[in-house]
């Protein structure tokens, strides 16, 4: 390769899946004729990774996974050096593409007690084999960043939570289940994401940390994975200070952050992955085409994530770098490449003999991740026995925006069922009222804290009321830091988190109850209201 084709490897432009034939076309001009070295797939360009401000509507296509398929079949033929495709998958292909399987949140891995560590090393090589199956070789997670903010808009669920021991842990047995099924990983978002207050698609956080600091929590997980020889780590768009001079200089455009710190200090010497640069924490930082890309690699990134001005970025980083810094580069891209195979004509194309999905698998294994973490968080001082206020007729289930569980729960136990809707007004609160003992389910309707999550106000304010005045027994599925919006959760009977609202998690979580089995998880972050 000429020094001008050994650039365009460092560059992964982002592709769409539901697309139009024009862009898919511009697409392949850009592979044959930059000999870019991979791409990062993303549903579409309305999806929320390239659409912050959600004003776009997303157009669901079942048939979102076979033109997947097709499309990697497409670009890899167009393309004189094998790409390397990549995705976030953290937890499966579900995070990009709809009817794939889709495994629980880091968050929720993180209730698993760590002696069921072998569970979140499955999650990871079945995620790898489902990426392989694909024609992915390179899964963009697991998230190493620790939660300690609770206010963070962004990062939360994604998190394995606020221990850095077990975040680091549950990462690497993460990676290593990937590596297992032929898979790279990335540990993101270095310097750690975790504690800021801002979402960095939309701004740039600052985290005010110094190095000891750093050392002593956020880096922590990073650290380990380096001890662990992780493929990749992607820097994230966060400013810190105390690194920088005191500026507010974005982590994936410091040197002092990437060559001083990541590659010099903790040693590092795998693949350096930008996070996105259509972000608008960088993306509005330069005028001219190229020259974020530029800076990007002079910093130290050798792999330009989502790259909007890819010729331009070319020719910035052909006038300016040294030949040195280049095949650097070129030499940890083609590395990773031979590690999965493609060099060599492996795992190059997907399996196309079959479309369909065996969702068995992931089913199996959810249900396996629900009997684990559960996590019983208040139990009255005389356990509560549902089955005796049921047959005094003291006894009614609630149910808020799903009634999956309580379903579930009905057909071992009698007792009325109420429903708090979104489009339903409640409209049976005398009828409720004679009640003495209630089984309260809620279904948190999003995983990221804006707007209290999507639980309406009025919902909140009955739930406050009726945990005041009767006696509540209280099973919460979704983000754990939902429970700090929900006033008077303390005054539960029972409390139980289930976390996801996967249909086994619902079936787990009636089963603990009527069989008043033990719970075993334990809850990942903490909550003051608790």
């Amino acid at each position: 390769m000429t020094l001008e084709q050994k650039i365009g490897q460092f560059f992964f432009p982002a592709v769409f899946i539901n697309d139009t034939e024009e862009n898919i076309q511009a697409t392949e001009a850009l592979i044959r004729n930059h000999n870019i070295g991979g791409l990062t797939f993303f549903h579409s360009r309305a999806s929320a990774a390239t659409n912050y401000e959600s004003k776009q509507k997303v157009i669901f296509n079942d048939d979102s996974y076979t033109k997947l398929k097709e499309l990697i079949v497409r670009y890899q033929k167009c393309a004189t050096t094998p790409l390397l495709m990549s995705i976030d998958a953290e937890w499966g292909l579900a995070m990009r593409i709809e009817k794939t399987p889709q495994y629980p949140y880091a968050i929720t891995l993180g209730a698993l007690p760590e002696s069921e560590i072998d569970l979140v090393y499955e999650v990871g090589k079945q995620i790898g084999l489902d990426l392989k199956a694909a024609g992915i070789q390179y899964n963009l997670a697991p998230l190493a960043d620790i939660n300690n903010n609770p206010n963070n808009p962004v990062i939360g669920y994604r998190s394995f939570g606020e221990n850095k021991e077990k975040v680091a842990l549950f990462a690497s047995a993460y990676l290593q289940g990937m590596s297992d099924a032929g898979i790279l990983g990335c540990l993101k978002h270095f310097p750690g994401h975790g504690n800021t207050n801002v979402d960095s698609h939309l701004g740039l956080p600052i985290l005010n940390e110094n190095l000891d600091q750093l050392m002593q929590n956020e880096l922590y997980p990073f650290i380990k994975g380096i001890e662990n020889n992780v493929d990749s780590i992607m820097i994230g768009h966060l400013a810190v200070p105390e690194l920088n001079d005191g500026k507010n200089t974005s982590a994936t455009l410091s040197k002092n952050i990437i060559e001083k710190l990541l590659r010099n200090q903790l040693g590092f010497e795998g693949l350096v992955i930008s996070d996105a640069l259509n972000m608008k924490s960088v993306s509005d930082l330069y005028e001219t085409k190229g020259e974020l890309e530029w800076e990007a690699f002079n910093a130290g990134n050798d792999v330009l994530c989502f790259a909007e001005h890819v010729a331009e970025g070319i020719q910035a980083i052909l006038k300016n770098a040294t030949p040195e810094r280049i095949e650097a580069s070129f030499s940890r891209i083609m590395k990773c490449k031979e590690k999965v195979g493609i060099l060599n004509g492996n795992n190059l194309f997907p399996d196309t003999n079959s479309n369909s999905i065996d969702f068995s698998i992931s089913s199996a294994l959810n249900s396996k991740i629900a009997e684990n973490c559960l996590t019983q968080i208040i139990t009255d001082s005389i356990p509560y026995r549902i089955q005796e206020a049921s047959t005094t007729n003291s006894f009614a289930q609630l149910s808020i925006y799903n009634d999956g569980f309580a379903t579930k729960v009905a057909q071992s136990i009698n007792a009325p069922v109420f429903s708090i809707t979104s489009e339903t007004p409640i409209n049976f609160i005398s009828e409720i009222e004679t009640y003495e003992t209630l089984l309260i389910s809620l279904f948190v309707p999003k995983a990221k804290p804006l707007h209290n999550f999507e639980i309406e106000d009025e919902t909140l304010t009955y739930l406050s009321e009726l945990l005041q005045t009767k006696d509540c027994v209280v099973y919460v599925f979704g983000n754990p830091y939902a429970l700090q919006v929900i006033p008077n959760l303390a005054l539960a009977k029972e409390f139980v988190m289930v976390y996801q609202d996967f249909e086994v998690f619902q079936e787990a979580a009636a089963q603990q109850l009527i069989q008043k089995l033990a719970c075993k998880g334990k809850l990942p972050v903490s909550i003051k209201s608790l």
